[in-house]
């Protein structure tokens, strides 16, 4: 592997890019391409860069900030217009071609079998011939989605919904006109684009937006400048917080602290926002308190009487060895997993039931029951 090469592209020296092997920059040889991907983020390299074994380098997608009091932060970071997009509730991949295979990433930087494979059939071929640096970042959705699965969109499997374009060996987005132009183009499905606002005259706008999407359960909204200036931030609905602690409560001991307090603060903050009524804030209240209560006394019944706490997915592949490949995968990233023998579906592909082990949940709560102190 170049790392000279490499070095140039990230904008490091060489002996500092040598110096990170010894703690943040990992190495990957499976499954091809071999890689070295970036566990932390380190002199203005975003975490999930990775450096391919051909020279090839796909920064991480930018980390997004989030506005808590979403008035103010129209007024700090937007001067003109705001593009609104939906924040959809998946796990998100960047696709490239790399020496003409290509191969999804996920935020880490490791490369899924199960997500390429996905990618692969979603994402037409050609754009590879044409555009062979182009990296296109998105979100995989739906009730087949291993990682977040979610019944809200307009699939029974998974589709991939494209947020963003980048090149390879490069720094920076397209931006919101570009990536919806060329999915359009391209016959991609994209994120739902929903208004362009003055940002004068956005805040309503949005409010009513993050509103109606929290009734249909979906998550929230990224703000964008259409010009892409200014980096772009979200915001999100109640009903999305809530849906996050019911399934952060009922596997209690394998999340942590932040996840928990950070969603609960963000409903404080919305709700001093919107100015809610006594009424309101007590529904919220009772929607917040819910969403605790009820899925962690689950947990604990379930443990009383003996059963183990664990996580029903599944995914549809066109290739058995994509399911295997993935089992693989989830044992990597510290995922304890139980594959179910693959079941031939009607489309020529399997279906492959999963019981992910929340086994941290499962040893912590046995212990409390059995008299253990907190």
């Amino acid at each position: 592997m170049n790392l000279s090469r490499a070095a140039d592209k990230l904008g490091v020296n060489l002996s500092k890019l040598e110096s990170l092997q010894q703690s943040i920059l990992r190495r990957s040889s499976w499954p091809e391409p071999k890689l070295m991907r970036f566990e932390k983020t380190t002199s203005g390299i975003e975490a999930g860069t990775v450096i391919f074994e051909n020279g090839d380098v796909v920064f991480g997608y930018p980390k997004i900030r989030r506005a808590m009091m979403l008035e103010a932060a129209i007024k700090k970071y937007f001067s003109n217009w705001i593009a609104v997009e939906e924040k959809m509730n998946g796990y998100n991949i960047r696709v490239a071609a790399i020496d003409g295979d290509v191969v999804a990433l996920t935020r880490g930087g490791f490369i899924c079998p199960y997500s390429t494979e996905v990618a692969r059939r979603l994402i037409p071929p050609q754009i590879w011939d044409d555009q062979p640096d182009m990296i296109m970042c998105g979100e995989m959705v739906g009730p087949e989605n291993p990682y977040v699965p979610k019944d809200i969109y307009p699939t029974d499997s998974i589709d991939f919904y494209l947020f963003d374009l980048c090149q390879k060996n490069r720094k920076g987005t397209a931006g919101v006109h570009k990536t919806h132009e060329f999915a359009r183009e391209h016959g991609i499905k994209a994120t739902a684009l929903l208004g362009e606002f003055r940002a004068d005259r956005a805040y309503e706008e949005i409010t009513q937006i993050v509103r109606d999407l929290g009734k249909r359960g979906r998550e929230g909204v990224i703000l964008k400048d259409p010009e892409n200036v200014a980096w772009p931030v979200k915001y999100t609905s109640s009903q999305s917080n809530c849906h996050d602690l019911e399934v952060a409560f009922r596997y209690y001991n394998d999340y942590a602290l932040d996840f928990f307090v950070s969603r609960v603060v963000r409903e404080g903050f919305q709700s001093a926002e919107w100015n809610e009524t006594e009424e309101e804030r007590k529904a919220r209240a009772l929607r917040i308190g819910e969403s605790i209560l009820l899925p962690l006394v689950d947990t604990v019944i379930r443990k009383i009487h003996g059963e183990q706490i664990v996580q029903q997915v599944q995914i549809r592949v066109k290739n058995i060895q994509t399911a295997r490949d993935f089992e693989y995968h989830l044992r990597r990233i510290g995922m304890k997993a139980i594959f179910d023998p693959p079941q031939p579906d009607e489309e020529g592909g399997y279906l492959v039931r999963i019981t992910k082990l929340v086994m941290s949940t499962n040893d912590k709560t046995t212990a409390l029951i059995d008299g253990d102190m907190w």
